[in-house]
């Protein structure tokens, strides 16, 4: 099993900084939408819609706003018709950055991005020129004090688990997207707490950044780029050393 997840610290620290800004509620009921058009609206025969749900309400966003999603999705009730876009670049020190954004006019929301990009010292890519470098994957993070590591481990192998690493809360586990609600279901028997659970892209090869003024100019870049109306995640390879964490938050 891997060390200590620096990817699972820089998602919290993302993730603490998402739940601040006033436009989350937005983006996570249009990942509703989305679920529900795409899969239809009974989250229990639709996972997809399950996950933005869950996500939904560990941010505390109203049920009514959860409801009228679906319903917009089922196409119970009219409203505008978002489009996924992912798209691929480049950043500080040739970092390969994933953007998935949820649009309703992809010709307002491209040139933002190219903007943002250029304005923040990376590029647009061309299509595949960095989407090799990710891999779709199941991952949820498991919080608590005192975790019996060896049971966790044996809970998560029996349901599908191929990987687990410590991180400052728990332990973050990784899995198959197709068997993420399979591990997730054994650890919620087994009366683990779960943070989250979610099919993030996850990077091959992390690229450690050794220059604290690099990192600072690669997490202003994603920041901006998360803070964009349509931008629903950011993923990408970089990774810092403690070191190097410790300088940025100084």
């Amino acid at each position: 099993m891997s060390g200590h997840s620096k990817w699972a610290n820089i998602k919290h620290r993302k993730a603490a900084q998402d739940a601040r800004r006033g436009n989350l509620f937005q983006k996570l009921v249009r990942t509703i939408i989305v679920a529900a058009k795409e899969g239809g609206g009974d989250p229990s025969m639709n996972m997809r819609l399950k996950t933005a749900i869950d996500r939904a309400k560990a941010v505390s966003v109203p049920m009514d706003n959860i409801m009228r999603g679906i319903k917009r999705g089922t196409g119970e009730i009219a409203g505008a018709a978002y489009e996924e876009l992912t798209y691929e670049a480049y950043g500080p020190q040739g970092i390969a950055i994933l953007i998935e954004v949820m649009t309703d006019n992809r010709n307002r929301t491209t040139p933002e991005i190219r903007a943002l990009l250029t304005r923040n010292g990376g590029q647009m890519g061309d299509a595949g020129s960095v989407a090799w470098m990710f891999e779709r994957r199941g991952v949820i993070e498991v919080t608590g004090k005192g975790l019996d590591e060896d049971a966790l481990m044996a809970c998560g192998l029996d349901a599908g688990m191929t990987d687990m690493e410590a991180s400052d809360d728990g332990y973050t586990l990784y899995s198959d997207p197709s068997d993420l609600h399979t591990l997730q279901a054994a650890l919620e028997k087994a009366n683990y707490v779960i943070e989250s659970a979610e099919t993030p892209m996850v990077p091959k090869v992390p690229v450690e950044i050794t220059d604290a003024e690099v990192a600072r100019k690669i997490i202003r870049l994603i920041d901006t780029l998360e803070e964009q109306d349509d931008t629903q995640n950011v993923y990408s390879n970089f990774d810092i050393t403690d070191e190097i964490a410790a300088q940025i938050e100084e």
